[in-house]
């Protein structure tokens, strides 16, 4: 899972004309650790009008979150319901989610559909089915034309199958176009800033569990309808590649000359 660019963020709420970006305290909810850490990062830290602000203030994993309601006795069950906040929201009006089937919110399905119908013209209905390898967490899928592979896409969660992934990339030997990397076995919905298993429970009866509860009820809307992102697009980003395109929505990182543990100390 990704943290939302704030730079983004910042500039469509200018847009709207509701704050400026510096009178915006961005706080992200996360199921990994390692967010904190990439949110104190100095490519994630901009300048607007000489003030410096960075692109998320504050990260908390899922778990914490969890510890915050207990700590301060919150049953939700009593809450009063209220309506969906639909700013920037990634669901549509019938409350199906755009372009998010897996459990860690990779864009390997949404780029496989694009490069299809981009490249070879073709339309593909429905959610897309990955084939299982070696184990539930190496997946691929492939794309023929005339019966011959054009594309060929892979989604590789753990460290296992990460290590021989790279080991093919540095022997030359990858036939992936894209590949979906999560550290997590399982993926995101296993990530160690996650509910850990209760008594008696192991962790792999929790993740079949989450899986379950995750997929429950929910469909995918296809993201190249999602109305903001088409709104965004014609009233300021352009195309896809666009020079805003670039500026706003591609991330360059550096390697980190310091440590970062020690800015994590208000977190």
């Amino acid at each position: 899972m990704q943290l939302l660019s704030s730079t983004l963020l910042s500039t469509v709420t200018s847009l709207l004309g509701l704050y400026r970006p510096y009178d915006v305290y961005h706080v992200t909810v996360m199921p990994c650790y390692d967010k904190k850490l990439e949110a104190v990062r100095d490519d994630f830290i901009f300048s607007v009008d000489s003030k410096e602000v960075t692109e998320v203030d504050s990260v908390l994993t899922t778990g914490e979150v969890l510890e915050l309601i207990q700590s301060k006795s919150i049953d939700f069950k009593t809450l009063e319901e209220s309506s969906l906040d639909r700013l920037l929201t990634n669901v549509d009006e019938e409350g199906h989610l755009y372009g998010v089937s897996g459990g860690s919110g990779g864009y390997a399905e949404t780029i496989f559909h694009h490069a299809a119908r981009a490249l070879y013209n073709t339309e593909i209905d429905g959610p897309l089915e990955f084939k299982t390898l070696r184990n539930s967490d190496f997946r691929e899928i492939t794309f023929e034309v005339e019966g011959k592979p054009v594309l060929k896409f892979a989604l590789c969660y753990g460290f296992r199958n990460l290590q021989n992934i790279v080991r093919k990339i540095k022997m030359g030997k990858c036939e992936y176009h894209f590949i979906e990397v999560m550290a997590c076995p399982s993926g995101c919905l296993n990530g160690g800033g996650q509910i850990k298993p209760v008594q008696g429970q192991s962790a792999k009866e929790l993740i079949q569990l989450l899986e379950n509860v995750y997929a429950q009820d929910v469909l995918v809307s296809n993201p190249f309808d999602n109305p903001i992102v088409k709104r965004l697009y014609n009233e300021w980003l352009g195309q896809p590649g666009s020079e805003n395109a670039k500026r706003y929505l591609h991330t360059d990182y550096h390697p980190v000359v310091k440590s970062v543990a020690s800015q994590l100390q208000n977190w």
